[in-house]
């Protein structure tokens, strides 16, 4: 795909890829909630993209390099979605959108742990996030570590802050 290129800026191309209000939402979601098929996209995502505009997206991430697009040996009539190393390199980028998000705009706690802790987990994390994704969507070898995932222990943190949430909404028995 080529893009209507307004000049060589990095900052000004980088825009033209992601300056819509879907792209960087639907490779969150295939990031840091692990979806790879069109319905797990369409129906678990919290702002409600509609499917034409998912499909097109997702078409469009394809044309750009950042993901491939295969049948699911699981099911006949359903596509997985994998991340391209282009589009696993952006964890820093969105850990960083994260923690700006944190400090200048009205965030949810749930919403925002992820990116609490990644901004304090830093560069080891993101590397281990990556290194993740790139056994995951790419089929590298796996690197060995112990603990949980970083998907996981992320998972685990904004479980924690629902549950803590959810009791303190909770009247005393």
């Amino acid at each position: 795909m080529s893009l209507d290129r307004r000049s060589g800026c990095p900052i000004n191309l980088s825009l033209e890829v992601f300056g819509d209000r879907w792209s960087l939402v639907i490779l969150r979601d295939m990031i840091f909630g692990g979806r790879r098929h069109f319905r797990e996209l369409l129906n678990g995502s919290m702002e409600g993209i509609a499917s034409n505009i998912l499909a097109d997206r997702l078409k469009r991430l394809m044309e750009l390099g950042m993901l491939t697009k295969a049948d699911d040996p699981s099911h006949k009539q359903k596509a997985i979605y994998s991340l391209t190393e282009m589009a696993i390199t952006l964890v820093p980028i969105l850990a960083h959108l994260g923690a700006w998000g944190r400090v200048w705009l009205p965030t949810s706690e749930e919403l925002s742990i992820r990116a609490e802790l990644l901004e304090k987990g830093g560069p080891p994390m993101w590397e281990k996030f990556m290194d993740e994704l790139r056994h995951e969507h790419l089929g590298e070898p796996a690197a060995p570590t112990a603990g949980p995932s970083v998907r996981a222990t992320l998972q685990a943190a904004y479980e924690a802050v629902v549950a803590s949430k959810a009791r303190a909404a909770s009247p005393a028995a």
